[in-house]
């Protein structure tokens, strides 16, 4: 069964962000065979638990919507996405008793997060 939960992200480079999104996390891209220009992104297998969300208040005018993706070494994805060109915007910080998390950047300037579980953070 697919996944329910469903992100799109606008690109101005449809190829460069397959190419970064690709090399950062692993994932796929199909092209869908429907009326306008789309492109279908697999990011794990259906066994995998899909996206989850949260509600917080808005700490600065203007902050986006972010979507945070769960990686299994935060390390390693921070430099992969510098590699990629993309750019780390909020360093590595500790989520007691969930992980770590870090904001980046992707070539077309949209924040995203990323997550490393780890409950035993303090």
């Amino acid at each position: 069964m697919p996944r329910p939960n469903h992100f799109e992200i606008p690109s101005d480079n449809v190829d460069r962000a397959i190419a970064f999104y690709s090399a950062v996390f692993g994932w796929t891209f199909r092209k869908w065979d429907g009326p306008m220009p789309y492109w279908m992104i697999t990011t794990g297998s259906n066994e995998e638990h899909g996206i989850n969300g949260g509600l917080m208040p808005r700490r600065v005018p203007n902050q986006p919507c972010v979507n945070t993706i769960t990686v299994a070494n935060l390390d390693e994805t921070l430099a992969t996405v510098a590699a990629n060109g993309g750019e780390c915007v909020v360093p590595k910080m500790p989520v007691s008793g969930i992980g770590w998390l870090a904001y980046a950047k992707d070539l077309d300037g949209h924040i995203f997060g990323m997550m490393q579980m780890d409950a035993t953070v303090a």
